[in-house]
């Protein structure tokens, strides 16, 4: 691929897209830039853009300036099947994801992790822990800093933390990292992969370009990432909670890499079964690159977690309010309530993503969860759901705002509030970042200063919506 001598679409302008055109524009490329929406930080991405070089497409124009590309670089948030790359396709243009580019950019090795969940807190664990040892690292991928952006600025003798979504496998062709990770495979995204099968298909492509020198750090307790060893040509090394393996282990209260004590469990800032899981395969993966044990067990010692992931952020009036807004699959939202230590009101819903939502209220009914709040696009799917398993202690509001309002009243002394919304945030925000500050500027602004208890009835459903819609 000769930069200089074709033309370039980038579809998506978000800050994958963003970074991918402005790599592009810097390289001397002729780029159209597009997005479907054309307002908000699409809009202010596509002036910052055209001051650059790009040229901007509107919807009218799409069908000619395609025509005129030669590659379609693609943002995670646009499937396959859109028009767009069906498009290049059948024109026999070649169709590359932002992630890709960053591939075919990257000079350092890397280590790439992919999962239903946990990929944030492993990927920031690994980047903790290389600079820990001195190394120079960045975590980058589908946390935040794309992949593009990284590569430019990461030198040879850098290490890279990288985080691979479903959506960026969907495009993804060229990475090779050094150690691939898979943390798990739990329901998730079939509103855009349709069925597990395809899911699965594609969280295994991390290794598809792995060979004998490299390392695949696989989950010995999932029964689905078990399998996965059998479809790479990469060494394989385990990490579980439940067993001694050939890799990363619990054993005595001690998190352990064959043989050796790394550090116990009490030295973990960050608690609960999936935290430790998580602190194993990172683990894993940073013995596979030589990193020393102090320097390990440092970094993991001082990890206080990330960002709206179970993330306290007020008590008031013996309430507890926490901020899981990246609890956005069934999956992630029983993890966190595993964790829970005290009776807690639920605040549910978003945006639908194909999950079924029956396995969540089955296991509410023996949690610590005395009530749920329904809110967002698929309040009612979350409502038949609850129904279908007799889970009757809820209230159905469909604005978000709403809902948090609700849970504060709801709250009795000594319970919790908890955003753990099971639904990704596209219904009413840009990202689940957005949606869990929202949450904690609300708690700031409802939650009382006397929690004695306003619990709504057994059974109680209450509508709210600003529209008259139950």
């Amino acid at each position: 691929m000769y930069i200089q001598t074709q033309t370039f679409m980038v579809a998506g302008l978000s800050r994958s897209g963003k970074a991918a055109a402005e790599y592009l524009l810097s390289r001397g490329a002729k780029v159209y830039a597009y997005d479907d929406v054309e307002e908000g930080s699409a809009k202010e991405a596509a002036l910052s853009l055209e001051k650059k070089g790009a040229c901007i497409v509107h919807r009218e124009d799409l069908p000619a300036r395609a025509g005129e590309c030669d590659i379609l670089v693609l943002s995670p948030g646009i499937p396959i099947d859109h028009p767009l790359p069906l498009f290049f396709k059948k024109h026999e243009k070649r169709v590359m994801g932002e992630m890709e580019l960053g591939a075919l950019l990257l000079r350092c090795p890397c280590v790439a992790v992919t999962g239903t969940n946990g990929k944030t807190t492993v990927v920031t664990m690994l980047e903790r822990i290389f600079k820990a040892a001195g190394k120079q690292s960045l975590a980058c991928g589908n946390i935040g800093l794309p992949l593009t952006a990284a590569a430019q600025t990461l030198p040879e003798d850098a290490l890279a933390a990288v985080e691979v979504s479903s959506f960026q496998l969907e495009t993804l062709i060229s990475l090779r990292p050094h150690v691939a990770v898979v943390l798990n495979i739990a329901e998730d995204h079939l509103d855009r992969h349709y069925n597990m099968e395809n899911y699965i298909y594609l969280k295994r492509k991390l290794l598809k370009n792995c060979t004998e020198s490299e390392y695949a750090v696989l989950n010995a307790d999932d029964s689905t990432v078990r399998e996965f060893s059998e479809h790479t040509k990469a060494k394989t090394v385990w990490f579980s909670g439940s067993e001694r393996v050939d890799g990363a282990y619990l054993e005595d209260h001690s998190l352990c890499f064959c043989g050796e004590k790394i550090l116990s469990t009490d030295d973990l800032s960050v608690t609960g079964e999936h935290n430790t899981l998580n602190a194993l395969a990172a683990i894993a993966a940073a013995k596979l690159f030589g990193i020393p044990n102090e320097a390990i067990a440092e970094a993991l010692s001082s990890f206080k977690g990330v960002a709206h992931r179970t993330e306290k952020v007020l008590e008031r009036g013996g309430v507890v309010y926490i901020d899981d807004s990246k609890a956005t699959n069934v999956d992630s939202c029983l993890k966190a309530l595993k964790g829970l230590d005290r009776e807690t009101v639920l605040i549910l819903g978003g945006k639908d993503k194909g999950e079924r939502y029956e396995p969540l209220f089955a296991a509410l009914k023996t949690s610590r969860v005395v009530h749920a709040v329904l809110c967002g696009e698929n309040a009612f799917r979350l409502m038949n759901a609850a129904m279908a398993e007799g889970y009757t202690s809820v209230t159905l509001c469909r604005p978000f705002e709403v809902a948090v309002r609700v849970a504060c009243l709801t709250a009795r002394l000594g319970q919790s509030v908890l955003l753990s919304p099971a639904s990704a945030s596209f219904d009413a925000f840009q990202n689940f970042e957005e949606r869990g500050e929202r949450f904690a500027s609300l708690v700031k602004e409802y939650a009382p200063e006397h929690s004695e208890g306003m619990p709504a009835a057994e059974g109680e459903q209450e509508a709210a919506s600003s529209d008259g819609e139950a």
